[in-house]
């Protein structure tokens, strides 16, 4: 199958796939910065990794993906016909929250939350999906951490014929138990991370029996099982280039919707940051504007304090995973073995951000700001309350940093904000009572 655009339509004015809201190719933003995305290790030589070793892990269209350098990857037809089912999600003024706030900027908010599962995990899981099934892959591993991705590839198992064994992080496991549901619901099997039902597993209960688990363990885990059981690969749910690369029809869409609305282009963008899909997704085509075209675009990530791999990390070669089983990778960490607190934001707690992600920080093109937990649930319940929308634990990152910068020095002016909201909370209710203001009166 060729998935690639041809030479005349990348020198195309206006390319094929970019800017519409209706993808048809997703955008990789490798072929445009000015320096290359520095190359995954192999752990044991530590020479950059071949397509062939990433196909033991993953399938051979993803580890050609993970690799490439081309700017467009043509979207399948298959998986193009089960976006449609919520693609184009909405890009929404928030004109209550403007109202609410006395700005003269103009706020959007691109909603990922009407997605199947609520979140914007489904644009990755169902490419990784459908490319399994064409290998002819019987099951898929995974982590996750509050569960949206694990429901996520559920819900692309359901769609393609795949079983998918999930290991959910212990903290998440316990406190969110209707993402298993769900997860279930679409057929998934999942377990609590660190379990008992791997090498590894065992290893980390046995020298910490109380830990509230992480990531990395699951990572580890799910990585254990794809490499050991026949007919099964392995399924990342943020990190990796070839999942940011499924992510970014998140940002054509708000690019040619807003257009539509009379807006030349954001001014701003702030999405938050935990492996790093969901703002490289919404920020990418608009960078990629930045980087061809002169735009001024900026891109604010917003990550948790208590797991601040951008704004206190190191950017170096890391594990993406607790025990060191995966490829070296070149990313802002905070140490493969960081485990951090158990916050609500489950998604957003990963020691390290995707390179690719990364790389675009280090350059300049990205910054990052680290925001508390009590400040992004308060940030959630406003625009609940202004706009009726109940934001993931994790999207209220994003929704706090844009309302600081709205507040800060300069609020008079008049800009074009875009907000990435990634998922509903209307599963996380629980999360928010403790931070109501009635409560903690």
């Amino acid at each position: 199958m060729e998935n690639t655009v041809d030479k005349e339509a990348n020198q195309s004015p206006i390319p094929v796939g970019v800017d519409t809201t209706e993808p048809t190719h997703w955008y990789n933003i490798g072929a445009d910065l000015p320096e290359p995305i520095p190359p995954h290790l192999n752990p044991g030589t530590k020479e950059p990794i071949t397509e062939a070793e990433l196909s033991g892990l993953f399938a051979t269209e993803l580890a050609r993906q993970e690799l490439s350098t081309e700017r467009f990857i043509e979207i399948p037809a298959e998986v193009r016909d089960v976006y449609s089912i919520w693609r184009a999600t909405p890009l929404m003024r928030a004109r209550r929250l403007e109202q609410h706030l006395g700005t003269n900027s103009r706020i959007y908010l691109k909603y990922e939350g009407v997605s199947p599962v609520g979140s914007h995990k489904p644009n990755s899981a169902v490419p990784q999906a459908y490319y399994n099934k064409l290998d002819g892959i019987k099951k898929l591993t995974t982590e996750t951490g509050a569960g949206q991705w694990g429901a996520s590839l559920a819900l692309g198992g359901a769609m393609f014929g795949l079983d998918v064994e999930i290991w959910q992080v212990r903290a998440s496991y316990e406190s969110k138990p209707y993402r298993r549901y769900q997860m279930e619901l679409y057929g998934g099997t999942c377990h609590s991370s660190p379990s008992e039902l791997t090498e590894i597993g065992r290893q980390i209960l046995a020298e910490h029996p109380d830990t509230t688990g992480s990531l990395g363990m699951a990572v580890s885990e799910a990585v254990e099982v794809a490499m050991t059981q026949p007919d099964t690969r392995y399924a990342l749910g943020s990190v990796l280039n070839h999942v940011v690369l499924h992510q970014t029809v998140i940002g054509q869409e708000a690019i040619a919707q807003l257009h539509e609305a009379g807006e030349e282009t954001a001014d701003v963008v702030f999405g938050c940051a935990g492996g790093g899909s969901n703002l490289a997704g919404l920020s990418f085509p608009f960078l990629r504007h930045v980087l061809t075209e002169g735009a001024q675009t900026r891109v604010i990530a917003a990550e948790p304090a208590a797991c601040p791999s951008l704004t206190r990390g190191e950017y170096r070669y890391d594990f993406g995973d607790f025990t060191g089983m995966t490829p070296l990778l070149k990313m802002y960490t905070l140490g493969q073995e960081f485990v951090p607190d158990p916050i609500h934001a489950g998604g957003l707690r990963y020691h390290g951000m995707a390179p690719a992600l990364s790389h675009t920080v280090n350059l300049g093109l990205v910054e990052a700001v680290a925001i508390e937990q009590d400040h992004a649930f308060a940030a959630g319940i406003t625009l609940a309350r202004t706009e009726g929308l109940v934001p993931a634990p994790e999207s209220n990152h994003a929704i706090a940093a844009a309302l600081d910068y709205l507040a800060g020095p300069g609020r008079d002016r008049s800009e074009t904000i875009v907000i990435g909201v990634s998922g509903t909370g209307v599963l996380d209710l629980p999360s928010y009572q403790r931070f109501l203001p009635e409560a903690q009166a």
